[in-house]
């Protein structure tokens, strides 16, 4: 395809950052846009196998706890999750809800696997985890022990989900993965923290991430590609 056709299609605005980044060198610009999405797709096959991971091991955790429909019950008038301090996460939970119900398609299951993964991480905020038990630090048996300097609980675990959070929301909003944080220098140390940080907590959940992702991961290699454009 003609770099002008490509451009129409994907927006002279949008591919300028690639067209600066490779020198306006036009079959590049290409080159690098096309790269960027076969890293933006790796890393959320990665992010997919993770947020999965995550959500099954809080859901099979507090369900012995506070019963098989503990998500829907903590949203409904009274529950524990209707109070100011999780106001939205309660908001997003009793919404989809409602839709399942009104669809006739309500189960806990469905419920759990329809929402977002800033529920996931909301659950280690200080208030949703203390009304739930205070237990899903037990989901990550494998964390290191806590010291006098660093504090392996929940606020912790709270902020390293926020930065996959992040990581997710950039890829669903198509946001380049190739760049330096609002430059045009390509640069995939970003992607490759994030990444890391993901190895890390699978680590902590007692989660073998190389047999799990066996002929999945390629992130490292389309990391490779960027660079190497």
């Amino acid at each position: 395809m003609k770099y002008s056709q490509f451009e129409h299609i994907i927006s002279p605005k949008r591919m300028e950052r690639y067209l600066l980044a490779t020198g306006k060198r036009k079959k590049r610009a290409i080159l690098l846009y096309n790269a960027n999405l076969n890293l933006s797709k790796e890393v959320y096959v990665v992010l997919s196998y993770f947020e999965v991971a995550l959500r099954n091991a809080i859901n099979d955790r507090l369900v012995p706890l506070l019963g098989s429909d503990w998500l829907r019950d903590s949203a409904l008038p009274g529950g524990r999750f209707d109070n100011k301090r999780s106001e939205h996460m309660c908001k997003v939970i009793a919404k989809r809800y409602d839709s399942l119900v009104k669809d006739g398609e309500y189960s806990h299951s469905k419920l759990l696997s329809s929402l977002e993964f800033g529920i996931w991480k909301y659950m280690f905020a200080d208030y949703q985890y203390k009304v739930t038990g205070q237990v899903l630090l037990s989901i990550f048996p494998n964390k290191p022990k806590s010291s006098a300097i660093k504090q392996f609980d929940n606020t912790y675990f709270f902020n390293e989900l926020n930065y996959i959070n992040v990581l997710r929301n950039r890829i669903a909003h198509q946001e380049p993965l190739c760049f330096s944080h609002h430059t045009r220098k390509v640069d995939t140390n970003y992607v490759c923290a994030q990444y890391r940080r993901i190895i890390k907590l699978f680590t902590m959940m007692g989660i073998d991430s190389k047999q799990l992702l066996k002929n999945m991961n390629n992130v490292e290699k389309a990391c490779t590609q960027v660079e190497l454009i």
